[in-house]
C-alpha cells in the first residue's frame, strides 16, 4: 500500500522520526544484582539442597533398621522360637560331653601290685594250751602252706586268753593274716613286745588246729 492510497489522516505516529529519537523499544540499562544473582543462587542452592538430600537419606536408613530391629525383637519374644532356640541338639550335647569326658580323663597309671606274704618271714609257734604236741602240728600246717621258716615251742598263758597271732611291724601284718588264714585264727594284733621283731603264734585252748 503506497502513501498516496493510505485511507486514514496522518497523526503523530505517522511523523517522521527525528534524528535523536530511538526507534524501537529500548530496556533499561541491567543493574549488577540482576546479573550476578543466578550465580549465586547456584552457588548456595546446590549445596544445600545436596546436604539436605544426603541428611534425608541417612534419616531413612536408621528407620529401616529401626524397624528391622523391632521386627528381630518380637520374632525373638515368641514363646515357640525361644523354647526351640534353648532346646539343645542331642547329638552335639553327645558330641560335647564325649569330648570333655576325654578331656577330664586322668592319665592311666600303673597301679602298685598288692602286697604279698613273705613266706621265708621267720614264725615262732608257742603252745599255751597244755596240749601236747600242738604247737608242732600248727608248725607243719604253716610249712605245707609255704612258709619255710617255722619253729615251735611253749609259750606263756597270761600273754593272751584267745589264740592269737602277733606280729612286731606295720610292714609284718599282710605275712601276720597269711598266717592266721593258714591256721583258722581270728585274732591278729600288732604287739612289738611279744612278737620280738618277727611274728609269734600264740596258741590257747580255743586253737582247734
Amino acid at each position: 500500500m503506497t502513501k498516496g492510497n493510505y485511507p486514514y489522516p496522518e497523526d503523530e505516529f505517522d511523523a517522521a522520526p527525528g534524528s535523536d529519537t530511538p526507534i524501537g523499544v529500548h530496556r533499561a540499562p541491567r543493574t549488577w544484582w540482576s546479573r550476578w544473582w543466578p550465580f549465586v543462587a547456584v552457588i548456595v542452592l546446590v549445596p544445600v539442597v545436596t546436604v539436605a538430600a544426603v541428611l534425608w537419606a541417612s534419616s531413612w536408613d536408621g528407620l529401616g533398621n529401626g524397624g528391622d530391629d523391632q521386627a528381630n525383637v518380637e520374632l525373638t519374644d515368641d514363646p515357640a522360637a525361644t523354647a526351640t532356640d534353648g532346646a539343645e541338639d542331642p547329638a552335639a550335647t553327645e558330641g560335647t560331653t564325649e569330648g570333655d569326658a576325654a578331656t577330664e580323663e586322668p592319665p592311666a597309671t600303673e597301679e602298685a601290685p598288692a602286697p604279698t606274704a613273705d613266706l621265708a618271714q621267720a614264725i615262732e609257734v608257742l603252745n599255751a594250751a597244755n596240749r601236747n604236741g600242738l604247737a608242732a602240728d600248727a608248725a607243719d600246717q604253716l610249712g605245707t602252706a609255704g612258709f619255710t621258716s617255722v619253729t615251735a615251742g611253749n609259750g606263756s598263758a597270761s600273754t593272751a586268753d584267745v589264740t592269737t597271732v602277733f606280729y612286731a611291724t606295720p610292714e609284718l601284718q599282710v605275712t601276720a593274716q597269711a598266717v592266721a588264714d593258714a591256721l583258722g585264727i581270728t585274732t591278729v594284733t600288732e604287739s612289738a613286745d611279744v612278737a620280738d621283731g618277727g611274728i609269734v603264734v600264740l596258741l590257747r585252748s580255743d586253737f582247734v588246729g
